[in-house]
């Protein structure tokens, strides 16, 4: 896989063998979300979570994120995904890296950052709880956003916890969503 941007553009990461041991989110899916996020990812935290090879961690990077981290589930993709992420330190950043369930590792989270990026595999089925998780612990800044990629048969609604959509984009039979943290919070006076 390659690079689509940024002062890593055009750079190759490794993949894990066999079909079945990742699935690559696509050039084209992962340039377009880059491209919409644009500057606003300059100095900004990024979570890469169900990272697989750790390329978007590493698109992250050379497009400008200051902190990075991944979550990766499957220990077998460890020594990849660390040979892949060494060379975010052309770009000045460490990724630290997770091997562990996005479940666990977002009720144990105590970081809280701008972007998260989830790519579950299509079959999985808790995305919404993901999604309900990173809104009830609040790990996202006020103002950020959580992007989603899932198969367009599994709609998610407009609206989950604090998490407001503000963006839909179809990629083929996927799509990428795009949750704001909006706070609802409405002051009275008395």
């Amino acid at each position: 896989m390659r690079i689509t941007g940024g002062i890593l553009k055009g750079r190759h990461t490794q993949v894990p063998d066999g079909k079945m041991a990742i699935r690559p989110a696509m050039d084209k899916m992962r340039e377009s979300v880059f491209n919409i996020l644009g500057t606003k990812l300059s100095g900004k935290s990024f979570l890469d979570l169900f990272s697989g090879s750790g390329t978007i961690a590493l698109e992250a990077v050379s497009h400008g994120a200051g902190e990075v981290s991944l979550c990766e589930m499957d220990r077998s993709k460890a020594k990849i995904v660390i040979q892949n992420v060494a060379m975010a330190e052309e770009a000045g950043v460490r990724i630290d890296c997770h091997f562990m369930a996005v479940e666990l590792f977002l009720k144990r989270c105590k970081k809280t950052y701008d972007y998260i990026f989830l790519d579950p595999p299509f079959p999985y089925k808790f995305r919404q709880e993901l999604l309900q998780t990173i809104s009830s612990r609040n790990l996202l800044n006020e103002g950020g956003s959580a992007i989603i990629h899932y198969p367009h048969e599994d709609p998610l609604p407009e609206q989950i916890g604090e998490l407001t959509r503000t963006d839909h984009r179809v990629y083929g039979r996927s799509n990428v969503d795009f949750f704001e943290k909006i706070n609802n919070k409405s002051t009275i006076e008395t």
